[in-house]
C-alpha cells in the first residue's frame, strides 16, 4: 500500500488525511468530515479501509464474499446468495463513482486479496453483475443501482464493515435520502452497534460542504460518539483559486449576451483545460454547438456533459477532456461534485446558481480547479438586478 501511495505521487498527507486516517484506522471512529475541494478526501477514506481489509485478509483464509453467478473456479458460489462486500462507498453521480473505484484500484494494486467493483445506473446491468460474480470486497455505487441489486438479493449488506457516503451533503439533500435510509437502516445492513455474532459497521461521511440541517440528518447513520473533522472554514474555497466576477451588460442575461463574455474569457484566460457551468441541459448543448461552429469567432473544440447524455456519451466527453482532445467541457452541476480532472486551469460560470440556498454548488463548481496545491481561475458572469431566475 505504501508503494502504491508513492506511485500516486503522495509525498506527505494533506490535513484531512492527517487527521481522518488515524481516527478511522486506529480508533475505528465514525467520522463526519468537511474539507475544501481538492484536499484529498477520497484517499482519506480509502486508505484506512484498504489497510484494514488487507490486515483482516491476512488473518484469515476464508473469503467473506459469495457470488450468485458460477464461474467454475469459486468455492463460494451458491445460486441462493449474492455478493457480500466488506465495504460500500456511495456517490451521487456515475462519474464520481467511477473515479472513486479507479482510485481504490490504484491503492489496491498488487493486493490480490482485495477486489473493487463499481455499479451505477445508465449502464449495462449484465456487465456489472458479471464483475460482481467474481466477488467484491469494495463496492462503489450510486444509490439507485445499489438499491435495485439489494432488493433483488444480488448484493447482500450484512457483512458491510465500512460504509462511506462521499459528497454526503448532496446525497442527503437531493432526493437520495430515502434510498440511503432504506439501504442503511432497513436492508439488513450490518449495524453500527456491537452485537454478538454480527459485523459492526463503521460509517464515514465526507464532503466539502456540510450545512447544519444536513449534519442533523447525517447523525442518523452515525454512532453517538462520532468524530467531526473540519479543515479550513466550512463551505469555503481554497486560497489557490482566483475568483473574478464579470458583469453582463445586457440586464436580461440572455445566453447570446453571455456567449460573447464566455468566448472572451476563453481567449484571454488560461490556455489549458476549461470547465464551463450552465444551469440548464439545453443550454449546455447549445453552448457546445456555438463554440464548435459559430462563424463569428474561431471555433473552440468543446464537448458537453449533462443528464440527457447517455453514459457512453458522458464517458466519451470526459475522456476527450482528460486527454486534451477538447480543452473545453460544458456541464451542468452533474460535473460539479467530486470529479478530479487534473489540469483544469479555468472554471467559467456562464450561469450562476439561481437560489441563495445554492451557494454550496458555487463552491463545488469552482473547486474543480485549484486542486492538490495547484492554482486556478474562476470567472463568473453576473447579471445585475434581482429579477427571478437570472442567476444571482
Amino acid at each position: 500500500i505504501l508503494n502504491n501511495i508513492k506511485l500516486m505521487n503522495y509525498i506527505k498527507p494533506t490535513p484531512i488525511q492527517k487527521y481522518a486516517i488515524p481516527l478511522a484506522l486506529i480508533q475505528k471512529d465514525d467520522l463526519m468530515c468537511c474539507a475544501q475541494t481538492g484536499s484529498g478526501k477520497t484517499c482519506a477514506f480509502l486508505l484506512p479501509i484498504i489497510a484494514s481489509l488487507e490486515r483482516s485478509k491476512k488473518k484469515t483464509t476464508t473469503a467473506t464474499t459469495t457470488t450468485n453467478v458460477s464461474n467454475g473456479n469459486n468455492n463460494n458460489n451458491n445460486a441462493n446468495y449474492g455478493v457480500a462486500p466488506s465495504c460500500v462507498v456511495l456517490a451521487p453521480t456515475r462519474e464520481l463513482a467511477i473515479q472513486i473505484e479507479l482510485e481504490a484500484r490504484k491503492l489496491c494494486h498488487g493486493l490480490s486479496t482485495i477486489r473493487c467493483v463499481v455499479v451505477y445506473g445508465g449502464a449495462s446491468q449484465r456487465q456489472q453483475l458479471r464483475s460482481l460474480a467474481f466477488g467484491a470486497d469494495i463496492v462503489v455505487a450510486t444509490p439507485g443501482r445499489l438499491t435495485d441489486f439489494v432488493d433483488r438479493s444480488l448484493v447482500l449488506l450484512d457483512q458491510v464493515q465500512f460504509l462511506v457516503l462521499d459528497e454526503a451533503d448532496r446525497m442527503l439533500d437531493m432526493g437520495f435520502e430515502p434510498q440511503i435510509r432504506k439501504l442503511v437502516l432497513h436492508s439488513n445492513m450490518a449495524s453500527n452497534k456491537q452485537l454478538t455474532g454480527r459485523v459492526c459497521r463503521q460509517t464515514l461521511l465526507f464532503s466539502a460542504t456540510f450545512p447544519s440541517k444536513i449534519q442533523l440528518l447525517a447523525k442518523a447513520f452515525l454512532k453517538d460518539n462520532y468524530a467531526w473533522i473540519g479543515v479550513g472554514r466550512i463551505g469555503s474555497t481554497t486560497n489557490n483559486i482566483t475568483q473574478v466576477m464579470v458583469e453582463c451588460p445586457n440586464k436580461v442575461g440572455d445566453k447570446r449576451s453571455k456567449l460573447k463574455l464566455v468566448v472572451k474569457a476563453l481567449k484571454t484566460g488560461p490556455t489549458g483545460r476549461t470547465l464551463i457551468f450552465v444551469q440548464k441541459k439545453r443550454t449546455a448543448t447549445w453552448l457546445k454547438k456555438q463554440l464548435n461552429n459559430d462563424e463569428r469567432f474561431t471555433p473552440i473544440p468543446a464537448v458537453d456533459i449533462h443528464g440527457d447524455r447517455s453514459q457512453s456519451q458522458r464517458e466519451a466527453a470526459l475522456n476527450s477532456f482528460r486527454s486534451g482532445t477538447c480543452r473545453v467541457l460544458v456541464a451542468t452541476d452533474v460535473a460539479a461534485r467530486g470529479l478530479d480532472i487534473s489540469g483544469v486551469e479555468h472554471v467559467i460560470n456562464m450561469d450562476l446558481p439561481i437560489s441563495k440556498d445554492d451557494f454550496d454548488s458555487y463552491v463545488h463548481r469552482i473547486g474543480r480547479t485549484g486542486r492538490a496545491g495547484h492554482t486556478g481561475l474562476a470567472t463568473s458572469i453576473y447579471v445585475p438586478g434581482i429579477a427571478p431566475k437570472i442567476g444571482n
